[in-house]
């Protein structure tokens, strides 16, 4: 096969690359928005509101699991046809997810979505870093978010819109005409990358990082609700991935090329990018996530109103990133913007906390928009940096490796959270008294999935009761929103606390300098 480099590209090509990444962007993008202010309809739709993040953690882990080894997939055989194969895979995915008849079928189509997704997310990224010089791929990477601001603006209220005109089903169908446009463009305009000297796919490793990570996964899903925190079960698990993860890191040491190499740590620069992505986007997937459950089900408004609310939040997220993209452009420094973003983040956070059945929709988008400029501002930073600590050579496992942390983030905190507001739920309907009523009207307000709305839920219980009981129903009804409220609260404390602890960290965190030319590092 006969590669051509990257470097003997014209601008028209460049351009055309560009335009292909930005297209397989605002595919993978709209994926996570659009399914948002669908999932409350979801899970009346299937039953699950005991499963209502778990479509998120199966999407996020495939694509933390997969992320590390498509990049270096990537960076053997060539970006071309890494990229394809996910366009595919992603397309493949959208529409079984599309046909799912219960949870547990949406759950695994998401997770095979999400290995679809991962590859488009680390070579999209990658594909920067090999064009641009360090210096300048802020400011593409800002440009490249443009298609995911895109989908972040009209995601929210698109998936609203379709849900409450046409079926939650479409949220994943109206992937297959974008996946179609991604697939012709990269398949005509991007050459094929010159790959480096083939050499064994480290497999070893990646079971291991699947064995590791999802007992870990399902520890934080199931504590405090199916068992205690300090159950055998529960503990085992952990103890189990923490061994798992010393020898995933065992292996990773002394394998020949390691999908995550342990090299990467030795880098200060590295570590600090890893967790401050990890935070951040465990804090972004915390507003993402519960935002339209508290929109739809505890104010009472419809999944398109949900989506219209999200979608300042996303249109602020994608200015703080271009203006960050651009300032780092400019003065080739990161530190201030990122302590800057992560100090407005704490403040969104916290506005956050003011949540209540009476918040006015207006105050729920204020609130988001603060919280959008600040993670905006900080998530384009850390990839940049990350990827000037090390040589050309090492873009695809680098930018691989920090987007890893970023899933990772994401999906701990989906399954962490969940976990949180989904026990404090439990036990909150398991205290409401609800003596006097009937025990089929009792079985229905004391099942979590009752807060989902559909079928027999509380919406359509009061036409069951006799009159004199509909004032004692509807204080019943509003009692329940108020124990959604506070589980909902309770997770955006951990939002705070996370916020709070990136803000602390970035400030011991080393600036290196930007060069302006490409291979800087090597």
């Amino acid at each position: 096969m006969i590669y051509v480099t990257f470097t003997n590209l014209t601008k028209k090509n460049t351009i055309l690359i560009m335009i292909g990444v930005m297209v397989s962007i605002l595919l993978a993008s709209l994926d996570s928005t659009i399914v948002t202010t669908a999932m409350p309809k979801i899970i009346s739709s299937l039953q699950g509101f005991d499963y209502y993040t778990w479509p998120m953690i199966a999407y996020l882990l495939c694509i933390t699991i997969s992320m590390p080894l498509f990049g270096k997939l990537a960076d053997m055989y060539g970006f071309k046809p890494v990229y394809i194969f996910g366009i595919v895979v992603f397309f493949v995915g959208s529409a079984l997810c599309g046909i799912s008849q219960n949870m547990m079928q949406l759950i695994f189509f998401r997770g095979f979505q999400g290995i679809g997704g991962a590859i488009l997310i680390s070579n999209s990224l990658a594909i920067i870093g090999v064009l641009f010089a360090p210096a300048e791929r802020a400011k593409y990477v800002g440009i490249a978010s443009s298609a995911g601001a895109l989908a972040s603006i009209v995601g929210p209220s698109l998936g609203g819109f379709i849900t409450d005109n046409f079926s939650w089903r479409w949220v994943f169908y109206v992937n297959v005409p974008i996946a179609i446009i991604a697939l012709i463009i990269i398949i005509l305009v991007l050459p094929s990358h010159k790959a480096e000297e083939r050499k064994k796919v480290d497999y070893f490793g990646a079971v291991a990082l699947i064995i590791a990570l999802v007992p870990m996964l399902l520890a934080f899903t199931w504590a405090g609700k199916d068992y205690a925190w300090n159950s055998v079960q529960i503990v085992g698990m952990l103890i189990f991935s923490v061994v798992m993860l010393i020898v995933f890191a065992v292996i990773e040491m002394k394998v020949e090329d390691p999908i995550i190499p342990m090299t990467l740590f030795k880098n200060s620069v590295f570590n600090f990018s890893a967790i401050e992505m990890f935070l951040i986007s465990a804090v972004m997937m915390g507003a993402a996530i519960f935002i339209p459950l508290f929109v739809q089900e505890v104010t009472g408004s419809s999944a398109s109103k949900s989506g219209a609310i999200l979608t300042p939040m996303m249109l602020s997220l994608i200015v703080g990133a271009m203006v960050s993209g651009v300032l780092v452009s400019k003065t080739n420094k990161y530190k201030l913007q990122a302590i800057i973003g992560f100090v407005i983040a704490v403040i969104g956070s916290v506005l956050l906390l003011n949540l209540k059945v009476d918040t006015s929709n207006s105050q729920i988008i204020i609130d988001m928009i603060v919280l959008g400029f600040g993670i905006g501002i900080v998530m384009p930073i850390f990839s940049v940096t990350a990827q000037s600590a090390f040589p050309e050579s090492q873009i695809g496992v680098v930018t691989s490796a920090t987007q890893f942390f970023k899933s990772l983030g994401q999906t701990i905190a989906s399954s962490v959270l969940g976990t949180i507001m989904s026990t404090a739920v439990t036990n909150g309907l398991k205290d409401l008294d609800t003596t006097g009523l009937p025990a089929s009207i009792t079985s229905v307000l004391k099942n979590p999935n009752a807060l989902s709305g559909g079928g027999d839920s509380i919406k359509n219980l009061a036409a069951k009761l006799p009159k004199e009981m509909l004032p004692r129903f509807m204080k019943l009804i509003d009692d329940i929103k108020g124990i959604l409220s506070n589980s909902i609260h309770d997770v955006f404390i951990i939002c705070v606390v996370m916020s709070i602890l990136a803000l602390v960290i970035v400030l011991f965190m080393k600036e290196i300098p930007l060069s302006n030319t490409k291979n800087s590092a090597e």
